[in-house]
Formats: structure tokens, sequence, C-alpha cells
């Protein structure tokens, strides 16, 4: 099997602690990540062996921070996908958002909607955001679905009608923690986890180029043998 990480996931982490380091409002720290995700999201466009790049950008949870931080984190939102579209567009870049959007107000719903429609036609790298998104709430919403159609269940079948059907080949989490924090737990199941203590807002396309390398290192057997 080919060791190309051509499924990448990320969970952003670190954006406010590294804001409060620099004296300023964490929400200075995540207008510094929006702006990783598009220097990332460019880098991987450019690399043939990478598919798909899946950022962890707002989770089912993250609800419960300050409501000012929450308002903050959903204008930075519509504001990114408006600006970053003529990214999009150069860069061949479809924008496929996964997680549950109904939570989200109209105007932002229309934003990722006209975006989304925007770059249905591009044929390079798929770049997902993962909004109002968490793995425990996506094979939920899965279940619900498989039973209302009464399907034969399958593992191709509920692959097929998660928000993501793709599994994962490289999971990076930054910001210095070590667990899943409910990302794509389904597609997961195989991937191979790089934990790094760099802030988001401090991760450059340097480094994750060394964690690709040593990834390409990595003997996947897939529960087999040599």
């Amino acid at each position: 099997m080919s060791n190309n990480p051509s499924h990448i996931a990320i969970i952003m982490d670190g954006n406010g602690r590294w804001a409060q380091a620099q004296g300023k409002n964490r929400t200075y720290g995540h207008e510094k990540g929006s702006e990783v995700v598009r220097t990332i999201t460019t880098y991987c466009a450019k690399n043939p062996e990478i598919d798909r790049l899946t950022l962890y950008a707002f989770s089912t949870e993250n609800w419960k921070r300050p409501k000012l931080e929450v308002e903050f984190l959903m204008k930075l939102l519509q504001k990114y996908l408006k600006q970053e579209l003529p990214t999009y567009l150069d860069g061949n870049i479809r924008f496929q958002p996964i997680g549950d959007l109904s939570a989200f107000s109209d105007s932002l719903q229309n934003t990722i909607r006209e975006v989304q429609e925007a770059t249905q036609h591009c044929t390079g790298l798929i770049q997902s955001l993962a909004l109002n998104y968490g793995g425990r709430d996506e094979i939920i919403r899965a279940a619900v679905a498989l039973q209302a159609s009464q399907t034969p269940i399958s593992l191709d079948l509920i692959s097929q009608t998660l928000d993501c059907a793709i599994d994962v080949d490289l999971l990076i989490r930054t910001g210095g923690d070590h667990r899943l924090s409910n990302f794509m737990l389904w597609q997961s199941a195989y991937a191979e986890l790089f934990f790094t203590d760099t802030l988001w807002p401090e991760f450059t396309t340097d480094e994750l180029d060394q964690i690709i390398h040593k990834f390409k290192k990595v003997e996947r057997r897939f529960g087999g043998l040599n």
C-alpha cells in the first residue's frame, strides 16, 4: 500500500494560549490561526501526494466557550470563507465542510453553501473544515439515517453515510495535548498519530514537511503482518 499521506487531518490547538503568551486576547490568536490555515492549505494543494486536508475548526463542544469568543469565531469563519474564495479557486481547491451546519446562523450557512458551490468544479485538494463537528455526533447522525433507511448495515455503508467517507492516513495535533478530542473517530481507526508542542499560530510548512517525512518511514500493517 502507498505510504503517501493522502488524507491529512489536523487538530489546530493552541490559538488562545499563543495569544495570551503575547499578552493579547484569545481572539488575536484565532485571527493568526486563520492565516496559518491558508498557509498550510496552500502548501498541501501544491503537494500531489495529498488529496484531502481536514481541519478541526469548531467542535460540538466549543459552544461551551464564553459567548463573546463564540460570536467572534462565527464572524471570523464567515470572514475567512469570503476572503479565501480566490485562494480556493486559484489553487484548484475544493471546499467541503463536515459537521452539523444547521446550528449556524442563516447568513453563515449561506456563505458556507456559496463557497462550496463555487468550488465544486475544482479537481485538486479537497479542504474540509470540521464545523460544529464531533466524531460521536457524526456517528449518531449516520446511525439515525441508516435506521430510517432500513438498509442492512455494513462497514462500507456506515463509512459512506458519515460526513467524510475517507479514512485518515495522518492525524496531527498541535498545542502539546495528546488526545483526539472527539475528532474523526471512525476515520482515524488506522491513522498514524503525530503530536507536537508547537501552538497552531506557530505551526509551519517546514514542520508539516518533517512530520510527513517521518510518516513515510512508518510501516503501516493495518492489523496484518509484513
